[in-house]
């Protein structure tokens, strides 16, 4: 007689029921989370934009003079919350490529490619140079100048480009950990550049891990 080779309901039943409790806990930790999530920051993301401000005022094409000048005061305003080690790694994402400094500060050569669709706000403090973003819809591209933000809200995605010598101040608030599978697919599937994805990957995780154990994201 043919044998029945499907697995047993009860034990289908039982993993869905499984399934459907972690969901549940989990949502309901992002929830209770959500509610009271700013008491979770460092930075506040007016105070980071009144600062690129004044630092693109105070040096004007001087990008190097900007970023000590961010750094600076971000590290007497909030000590032990800013990486004062300067090291510069590339970043592959979206079909863009640049480079950062944790601290994040994007490239000298132009890059243009996909924000990404994200769980974070991402709030891009522009430096030198212009960045411009386009929406699928719009007829005229958006334009951010030196001092400008370009706040790409969570769940939103565009095409952006920052031509040569374009540097932006990005500050990422929300779930951070998920935008990290966007950051590190080109490195994965396409560029396979294993040293600079190590490093991104301790850098991050450094930073992450030491907030953190201070109660802050």
């Amino acid at each position: 007689m043919p044998q029945n080779n499907e697995p047993s309901s009860p034990g289908i039943s039982r993993l869905l029921a499984i399934l459907g409790l972690l969901t549940a806990l989990l949502a309901s930790v992002v929830y209770v989370l959500e509610q009271d999530m700013d008491r979770f920051y460092v930075f506040d993301t007016d105070r980071l934009h009144d600062l690129a401000k004044r630092g693109v005022a105070e040096h004007g094409n001087d990008t190097r003079g900007i970023v000590k000048y961010i750094v600076n005061e971000l590290n007497e305003k909030m000590p032990g919350y800013v990486n004062l080690d300067e090291e510069w790694v590339f970043s592959n994402a979206g079909g863009a490529m640049g480079a950062m400094y944790i601290l994040h500060a994007r490239t000298a050569i132009g890059t243009e490619g996909h924000t990404g669709r994200h769980t974070a706000d991402d709030y891009f403090h522009i430096l030198s140079g212009t960045q411009v973003a386009y929406v699928p819809g719009e007829y005229e591209p958006e334009v951010y100048p030196p001092g400008s933000v370009h706040h790409l809200r969570r769940g939103d995605a565009k095409q952006y480009k920052m031509p040569d010598g374009c540097f932006a101040l990005e500050y990422a608030r929300g779930w951070i950990p998920p935008m990290l599978f966007f950051g590190f697919a080109d490195s994965l599937t396409s560029t396979l550049d294993f040293p600079t994805l190590w490093r991104t990957t301790y850098i991050t995780g450094q930073q992450m891990v030491g907030n953190l154990l201070k109660g802050k994201l």
